[in-house]
């Protein structure tokens, strides 16, 4: 198990022995997904809860599949550009990672009934798809030449508190500072007497250090998703998906302490995780058309219900100026502590989602639509044999909150070619903030349709910011004075799709 030391969106783990917190972070990353699909739908804004007759259907609402005359296959290709720009002590540094990928493969095959048969059943269609549901590549820190307002060292020097020093070096982040001497037991009391296995940390460390930090994250989520999709008297289109997902995420952390009187010169500590595993979810939508020129949408995505592995480990360099620590009796140069390789598994329920929208066409020329989700992150829930999930899920309910999701399209057809535009707003996830975590989208594309070839074209672009901070130190009232960083996140998607009816 492991200790988080980095913690996004100003979230604070709480440390205990090496079952720690911080899966509440995993909680919230891995239940957040976009709605994607074909270039003409990210094109839209991703609507597509009322809209039938695209492969996107598969993984969103199932019942659009409905709409299906003929079959069709369709491969979309796409390539990432995320900047971050951050902001420490008044410092601003920028990164950049950009990312190709194929996010989504699909087929849908058509068996409607004929127009002279009878009965309400109008026939359906099947679909299979492999769908890009998460990028995790991006990179993110920052570095200041000023100097910093506190120190991790006051940090471990908290979070120590309490804690026997015969139990201290099993204490994750905290156990590998007292391992590399940045913090050392009280032994004595006041009086000058020794006290058995002491459970209070000071430092002989003085003033502050220059901070630095670089978090590398990689990875991605998939779904394959197995679809029908029902019409019948082309009124009402019922259907329901299968979805497998599948994580892969790595995240790499070094963070970086430059002290400038000694005796610490400088301090690095390293953290690695990987999570791997898969999860099942279920889908259900229909979509009504009270009226030729209007649909009407619903669907219902269950939670996700993973079962996840990871593996974690961690280390701390420290480089001393020959000093002499008289109460170990040791001259302290280069000092070094691992953690052991820990691998662990967990089950993770997501928040299930709650969509309805409404498609409304302008004849023959085009259409407006949009969508409404409810999704409520506090609902996500963390199971384990391995740690104790309480803290952890605590964490969950009090911090994240429902978001109320909107996003809106149009489409204008001129002969043979589709012009298209959308908007998107994802709610604040966090509870009780001041500070605005919204993601906003804006997106367009173009598409032509020669006989049974099309060729669509979208770019999308996300916009949302975040507080990240590297540990938390509180003052007597209270107060964190530890380092906060200002993240800026900028993400453009471009996505071409190619699909042939047959």
């Amino acid at each position: 198990m492991r200790s988080s030391l980095l913690v996004i969106f100003c979230l604070i783990s709480i440390t205990s022995g090496y079952a720690q917190s911080g899966y509440f972070e995993d909680a919230y990353r891995f239940s957040l997904n976009r709605p994607a699909g074909t270039a003409r739908i990210m094109a839209v804004g991703g609507t597509q809860w009322s809209l039938g007759g695209d492969v996107s259907n598969i993984t969103g609402n199932a019942a659009g599949l409905g709409f299906f005359r003929s079959s069709e296959a369709s491969i979309t290709l796409g390539i990432t550009d995320w900047g971050v720009e951050t902001t420490y002590l008044g410092q601003n540094k920028s990164y950049n990672t950009s990312n190709f990928a194929v996010p989504n493969l699909s087929a849908v095959f058509a068996k409607p009934k004929g127009e002279f048969e009878r009965g309400a059943f109008k026939g359906g269609a099947f679909g299979i798809s492999i769908q890009r549901i998460a990028n995790f590549n991006t990179e993110f820190g920052f570095r200041s030449d000023e100097l910093g307002e506190s120190s991790i060292i006051d940090f471990h020097i908290q979070n120590s508190f309490g804690i026997p020093e015969n139990r201290i070096t099993t204490f994750g982040l905290t156990g590998l500072a007292y391992q590399t001497y940045q913090i050392s037991p009280n032994a004595f009391d006041e009086n000058g007497n020794p006290i058995p296995n002491p459970d209070t940390y000071d430092s002989f460390v003085t003033g502050l250090p220059f901070q630095d930090e670089t978090i590398t994250q990689e990875g991605s989520a998939s779904q394959i998703s197995f679809s029908y999709g029902a019409n019948f008297n082309h009124k009402l289109f019922f259907g329901g998906s299968l979805g497998i997902r599948s994580i892969n995420y790595t995240s790499q952390k070094v963070y970086n302490e430059e002290f400038f009187d000694g005796p610490l010169i400088n301090s690095s500590i390293s953290e690695n995780l990987f999570i791997n595993g898969n999860g099942v979810n279920v889908n259900i939508g229909l979509i009504y058309k009270p009226i030729d020129n209007v649909n009407l949408g619903f669907n219902f995505q269950s939670p996700t219900w993973y079962a996840l592995n990871e593996e974690y480990d961690a280390s701390n360099l420290a480089i001393y100026d020959n000093f002499f620590l008289e109460q170990e009796d040791v001259t302290l140069r280069r000092q070094e502590a691992f953690t052991d390789v820990f691998i662990n598994r967990f089950r993770l329920n997501t928040p299930l989602k709650i969509g309805g929208g409404a498609t409304f066409f302008l004849g023959k020329n085009g259409f407006i639509s949009a969508d409404v989700d409810w999704v409520d992150y506090s609902a996500a829930n963390l199971n384990s044999d391995g740690f104790d999930p309480g803290p952890d899920n605590f964490e969950i309910q009090n911090r994240f909150t429902s978001t109320i999701d909107l996003r809106i399209g149009a489409e204008y057809k001129i002969e043979k070619f589709r012009l298209r535009g959308g908007y998107a707003r994802y709610g604040d996830p966090l509870s009780d903030s001041i500070y605005d975590r919204s993601t906003q989208q804006l997106s367009g594309g173009a598409g032509i349709r020669i006989k049974n070839f099309s060729i669509d074209l979208a770019v999308v672009n996300q916009k949302f910011n975040s507080l990240y901070s590297s540990y938390q130190v509180f003052d007597n009232q209270g107060n964190n004075f530890g380092p906060v960083t200002e993240v800026r996140n900028n993400i453009i998607n471009g996505v071409l799709t190619l699909s042939l009816n047959f």
